[in-house]
């Protein structure tokens, strides 16, 4: 499989084509240092075999950051060794840390702007994501990988909104790239050419008056005219569409472009790659082949994942929740056991606890679980009794409302499944109780739904008793 071919990034040999992309625990303190549940965190997702993880977004400035790890000074150089030793450790997994740097923001609302920043302040920033990347690199990490994309700053210049009317002016195109080119040039004077250098940025704003992939993928090429080692495509995430709570710090993906960023279970599968395809090709047109991309939204499905490489639409997955539903992912495909992964449901139970700085957890794990548990092979798989299920359905007011029996064993949820007149099989929803409801239904059409039990490292039961359902068209009065 394409998936597990090694990929040179730079001198750093990536085991295999699934990264992690940075996101957000909250599990650190205020005093951004690394702690246990911290290195627990990446810990699961060597041992499940990622080839490169991105340690979530650490802040470069010495600004309040809240629950949020730093790298602004050389104080925690030694909890961030203990983080990429422990992740060396558990496997060939390569590690390379986000670093970041944001605006001040008010819980009235208030964000500062660009064009607030004197130029003694940008001078200050490009200083220190340079410092920050020596930073990393004297803390063991493999590479690493400057933010640029979402609602921070190195995207604010980026963006078609910067408000700026100096060299670093929003009106033109080399304006919005300047600073990026300046940030570069001080983290290779800094750290050299021989160290991969990465960044992620945004391909699309999806705000109001925001750039599209039409810019995105000029965007990209100055990346690998900079001489960037790998690019990461995100998209949205930006504060000027964010939906402000009275006393909260607006939260850049609570937005429209928000739910682009983190698309939700109503946002089609692979919504990105068609992103991702149009900047591979500007590149390849334009000589960077060897420059590789890494894309994601909503890549849950081995074959899906595969097909994104084997037709060139991206260089790397980046797999975001469904890696933290399943740190296990990688190995459980590698072995041949990918019908034991556990699928993300994009219910954003993860997004709403970020918006809110509580600890980052997955609705899928066991309940009062801080981390993904371990994987146990060897479990014994669930069962249903005599009744195999007793699935009913009840259908009244437009919703399907679905009832099973437990099964037995250790269950830690219910993948309830449905297929849409006779067409493929899907989870529609995992519940922790043995009900369901489903609203999204059309007269006129057959639906057809079944119940597997779970536990909790992916082991499935046999299909409880199928249920069909044909809502009738009501005729026009």
């Amino acid at each position: 499989m394409r998936i597990f071919e090694p990929l040179n990034v730079n001198g750093m040999i990536l085991p295999n084509r699934v990264m992690v992309p940075a996101m957000v625990t909250r599990l650190s303190g205020e005093d951004g240092q690394v702690n246990q549940p911290i290195i627990d965190r990446y810990v699961r997702y060597a041992q499940g075999g990622a080839g490169l993880i991105v340690v979530e977004a650490m802040a470069v400035h010495k600004g309040k950051a809240g629950p949020l790890l730093r790298i602004s000074d050389d104080e925690f150089i030694p909890g961030l060794r203990r983080l990429t030793d422990a992740i060396h450790a558990n496997g060939p997994s390569k590690v390379v840390p986000q670093i970041i740097h944001f605006l001040k923001a008010a819980r009235s609302g208030w964000r500062q702007t660009l064009d607030m920043l004197s130029d003694a302040e940008i001078d200050s920033i490009i200083e220190d994501f340079g410092d920050a990347a020596v930073r990393a690199r004297e803390a063991g990490f493999d590479g690493v990988e400057l933010h640029a994309a979402h609602g921070y700053t190195l995207s604010s210049f980026l963006s078609r909104r910067n408000p700026r009317r100096d060299a670093h002016s929003g009106r033109t195109m080399e304006g919005r790239l300047h600073m990026l080119g300046r940030v570069v040039e001080n983290v290779r004077k800094k750290v050299g050419k021989d160290w991969p250098v990465c960044a992620r940025f945004v391909a699309e704003e999806c705000i109001k008056d925001g750039y599209t992939v039409e810019e995105g993928k000029l965007i990209a090429l100055r990346m690998a005219q900079l001489g960037i080692d790998l690019i990461s495509i995100s998209m949205g995430g930006k504060h000027e569409d964010a939906e402000h709570k009275p006393g909260e710090i607006p939260h850049g993906y609570s937005g429209y472009s928000g739910d682009r960023c983190m698309p939700g279970d109503w946002y089609p599968k692979l919504l990105n790659a068609h992103i991702a395809e149009t900047v591979r090709r500007f590149l390849d047109e334009r000589g960077f082949t060897k420059t590789p991309i890494a894309i994601a939204g909503k890549i849950s499905e081995p074959e899906d994942a595969e097909r994104l490489l084997a037709e060139r639409k991206t260089d790397v997955l980046a797999i975001a929740r469904q890696m933290l539903a399943d740190p296990d992912w990688p190995v459980k495909l590698k072995r041949g056991e990918a019908d034991r992964i556990i699928r993300c449901t994009y219910c954003n139970v993860c997004k709403k606890l970020d918006g809110e700085h509580k600890d980052v957890i997955c609705f899928l794990w066991p309940k009062g679980s801080k981390q993904a548990p371990p994987d146990r092979p060897d479990l014994p798989a669930p069962a249903w009794g005599a009744d195999k299920g007793n699935l009913t359905i009840e259908f009244a007011d437009g919703t399907a409302k679905l009832k099973w029996s437990a099964a037995q064993g250790q269950i830690a949820g219910y993948e309830v499944m449905r297929a849409d007149d006779e067409g493929t099989v899907h989870i529609m929803d995992t519940v922790k109780g043995t009900q369901a409801a489903d609203r999204l239904l059309m007269a006129g059409r057959r639906y057809r739904y079944y119940v597997r039990a779970r536990d909790e490292v992916g082991h499935v039961s046999p299909p409880s008793n199928t249920v069909l359902l044909e809502p009738e068209l009501v005729a026009a009065e």
